[in-house]
């Protein structure tokens, strides 16, 4: 069979990893010299690493993630109250599948979005399904789905995503409406799901922030009671990069 032909057939097979792999084999003399099994397990290594990386876009995508975060790049060395020890175990990943939560508390600008997003991003790609969502906004959609009959495809979407990420809690007291979605949310996902929550408010005011005493214990019981806590202190981030950058301005 030609060569053409063949690259074509594996594109329409959906074979594109192995259809690069095999143009550039074609293009490359010298690997002639391997055996057909090599060649054709380089080909197969090819269209895996091809299908991992559009299966991780896919991932991301649906993350839709605020910020574009890494957990290597996470800033240990500014004073910020960082636990390394507890970033290496966020890091790896275990608490998720044990089905554990994490709350980012500390003030505006210590980087508690970004280190959720950085935690978010190592979840999708270490195969995990995620979800971003402002908490103002998630109230917003719920609302809106309520009203046109899409709230318990919400709610179920919610439910099944390995790490749902909460950003910007407790900016406003809860609306009754607000406190039972968070308890469906929470109640749907103990025991199946992550949930990683961030807020410039202290864990022990959160009970106020609900409103509700008997709904805030049912919340905070499904919230609280396993999750891993990352208390921030020390200046703001975005302040402290601008003073960076105009110094780095200056003595250039």
């Amino acid at each position: 069979m030609l060569a053409h032909p063949t690259h074509e057939r594996l594109i329409a097979l959906g074979l594109t990893g192995m259809a690069k792999a095999f143009e550039e084999q074609r293009a490359a003399p010298d690997l002639a010299a391997l055996s057909f099994e090599e060649r054709v397990g380089i080909m197969a290594d090819r269209e895996a690493a091809e299908r991992d990386t559009k299966r991780l876009t896919a991932r991301l995508k649906f993350a839709a993630l605020r910020q574009d975060a890494c957990v290597e790049d996470i800033d240990l060395r500014t004073p910020r109250g960082l636990d390394r020890a507890l970033v290496a175990r966020l890091a790896a990943g275990d608490w998720i599948h044990r089905h554990q939560n994490c709350l980012i508390t500390g003030p505006c600008g210590v980087g508690k979005s970004w280190i959720a997003c950085a935690l978010g991003h190592k979840a999708c790609r270490d195969g995990r399904s995620v979800f971003y969502q402002r908490v103002p906004r998630l109230f917003e959609a719920l609302a809106l789905a309520r009203g046109d009959g899409r709230h318990a495809r919400l709610l179920k979407t919610l439910s099944r995503v390995d790490l749902l990420i909460l950003d910007d809690w407790g900016l406003a007291v809860l609306t009754a409406n607000q406190r039972i979605d968070l308890l469906e949310i929470l109640e749907d996902r103990q025991g199946r799901g992550s949930t990683i929550v961030t807020s410039q408010i202290p864990v022990d005011q959160w009970h106020d922030v609900i409103g509700d005493p008997t709904l805030a214990d049912a919340i905070l019981d499904r919230l609280v009671h396993n999750a891993h806590r990352l208390t921030l202190a020390g200046d703001s981030m975005r302040r402290l990069s601008g003073h960076r950058e105009l110094d780095a301005q200056t003595n250039a």
